[in-house]
């Protein structure tokens, strides 16, 4: 057997690694849904249902309206939303409108909102009229090229909410209305008569832009063609086909959809399945469970964190979770006392996988009925290819269970990176692998281990965190001359930040809570650090350049120290 395709051995009988699969308008995955099951439900949000008939309605709207504001080929529109419908309506409106969707998280900071609008040429936001998102928007069209706000209103959706669920969605904002702000109920006002964009090359025409971190700080939007997000779907279609009932699913979206894990796992491949999706605009572990319980959750895809807390709650026991069959952890490595706890208690496998944002979350899966392999995230999934090449930039690939670098190649493949050929040229070897900065190895039967990684990044909570964006906000804080970021083990988040800074001579030494609220207004709450320490030198190389490995060594033998004393 030619080793690159060793993991054929490991392939479920019903799993065929020769992808099926033709290049489409991502669209056309909800038409598919709607003329087979057009009465199922499609969305539940707080109760309220809309079925895929009346959600294929609203989309058509949303194009149409968002055709009367400019938007067709080449115009980005982006979306700064939790989970919620007018997510869903307003990226598959986008799309069919033939625009082009660019993903905001609400956890980045506004400077880095700022980067992203000028960087992206977005020219239309939605949003909505909740205090953690319109204001922000407001304010940043003011010094940025925002042409166009469009607010929406959750209660348009669910009518009035409790207290209890006013609490999870958050306090309303004052809107000033006008020419350049609409409200979402405006935007749908019409006949749904949309003029329809055909693609004649689906696989090469940009669809969405999702913006990743870089270790210089500044984060690079990749691009995410419509062929690149359908192979997916179809990815994940195989990988499930014995597991999904089209038509029959409900699926728990507790993710944010801004994230490339959640838009593909809850919205674009729920959809296609014609699974009823159980919005929650965000996590809470006792509601999670009760909707499990109440509502027969069948999928439940989530982080490691998400999964801890839900293990760790104390009524966790009072709940049925019995109705679960699939459940799936990426977005960081998974403890495998999680996944044998959750099993323990669910009696639901939770399997896991690996991929990133410019794999279109697609890279690797744990065959359904095999056998974990500790610290393993599974084969290659169907359409792709990888290999463990020399950390030094070679190409030729290394022999079995050697550590190297994992590079990737396959449909889902991003095409590169907006407006920077330096930077897609860096990630593509000639072949046309894309060297993914992860570090790893592949067994004699195909299963892939990630170890480490060569770019400076740090996983929190599922969530990438560049220590170079930390580092830079720290060194505006005055009197400070070095800092350096790392990441340390966290119980809850898997990862988080912490910063060694040296002072200026003469400085005032300052203490952790200041120094928060000090970055408070320059960095994502994901972002955000967990520790700190000032001290008189910090490590550099031989040619005077800050080195981290010290730090790094610094806290793996501290954490080996707190394992023995509570052994």
């Amino acid at each position: 057997m030619d080793t690159e395709l060793r993991w054929l051995k490991s392939y479920p009988s019903d799993v065929n690694w020769e992808l099926a699969y033709t290049p489409e308008a991502i669209p056309a995955l909800l038409d598919a849904a709607v003329t087979e099951f057009p009465d199922n439900p499609a969305i539940d949000f707080l109760g309220h249902k809309l079925t895929y008939s009346e959600l294929d309605a609203l989309v058509s709207r949303a194009a149409c309206g968002l055709q009367k504001l400019g938007v067709g080929p080449g115009v980005h529109v982006g979306l700064y939303l939790p989970n919620c419908p007018h997510y869903f309506i307003g990226f598959l409106g986008v799309l069919r409108a033939g625009g082009t969707v660019v993903n905001y998280s609400p956890l980045d900071a506004e400077r880095t909102l700022e980067h992203k609008i000028e960087d992206s040429q977005t020219d239309i936001m939605l949003t909505l009229d909740l205090e953690a998102f319109y204001p922000r928007m407001a304010s940043l069209m003011t010094r940025t090229r925002l042409r166009q706000l469009v607010v929406g209103s959750l209660v348009e959706f669910c009518g009035e909410v409790s207290d209890e669920q006013r609490h999870l969605l958050g306090k309303p904002a004052m809107v000033a209305w006008g020419d350049q702000c609409c409200s979402f109920a405006e935007l749908l006002d019409n006949a749904g008569d949309y003029r329809e964009h055909l693609l004649a090359d689906p696989a090469n025409t940009l669809a969405v832009l999702q913006y990743t971190g870089g270790t210089t700080g500044v984060p690079k939007g990749a691009m995410l063609t419509h062929g690149n997000i359908t192979a997916s779907c179809a990815q994940l279609r195989e990988v499930l086909r014995s597991a999904i009932v089209p038509g029959q699913e409900r699926v728990l979206a507790v993710l944010p959809p801004f994230h490339i894990y959640a838009l593909m796992v809850n919205m674009i491949f729920g959809l296609r399945a014609a699974a009823e999706i159980y919005l929650h605009p965000r996590f809470d572990v006792l509601t999670v469970l009760r909707e499990i319980s109440q509502s027969r959750i069948t999928t439940f895809p989530g982080v490691p964190t998400m999964f801890i807390g839900l293990l760790s709650h104390p009524e966790t026991d009072k709940h049925d979770l019995s109705s679960l069959k699939m459940s799936n952890s990426g977005g960081a490595p998974l403890p495998v006392e999680v996944q044998q706890q959750y099993f323990s208690r669910s009696g639901c496998a939770l399997r896991e996988g690996w991929g990133m944002t410019e794999t279109t979350t697609s890279g690797t899966f744990t065959p359904r009925d095999a056998q974990p392999r500790p610290g393993s995230c599974g084969v290659p999934v169907p359409g792709t290819q990888i290999r463990i090449l020399p950390l030094d930039g070679g190409e030729t690939e290394l022999p079995i269970g050697e550590r190297g670098e994992v590079c990737i190649k396959g449909p889902n493949i991003t095409a590169g990176y907006w407006k920077r050929p330096d930077a897609t040229a860096e990630a593509m070897t000639a072949d046309g692998f894309l060297r993914t900065g992860d570090v790893g190895y592949m067994d004699e039967d195909g299963y892939v281990y990630i170890v480490d990684r060569t770019k400076d990044m740090i996983l929190c909570s599922g969530y990438n965190v560049y220590p170079r964006v930390i580092e830079e906000a720290i060194y505006e804080y005055p009197g400070v001359e070095e800092v350096s970021v790392i990441g340390i083990q966290d119980a809850y988040r898997g990862q988080a930040p912490k910063a060694f800074i040296k002072l200026k001579a003469g400085a005032e030494a300052f203490d952790f809570e200041t120094l928060q609220a000090f970055l408070a207004s320059r960095l994502g709450k994901h972002e955000r650090l967990s520790a700190m320490e000032i001290r008189p030198e910090l490590p550099k190389t031989p040619v005077g350049k800050l080195s981290k490995k010290e730090l790094y060594e610094e806290e793996r033998q501290r954490q080996a120290s707190a394992s023995a004393a509570t052994a």
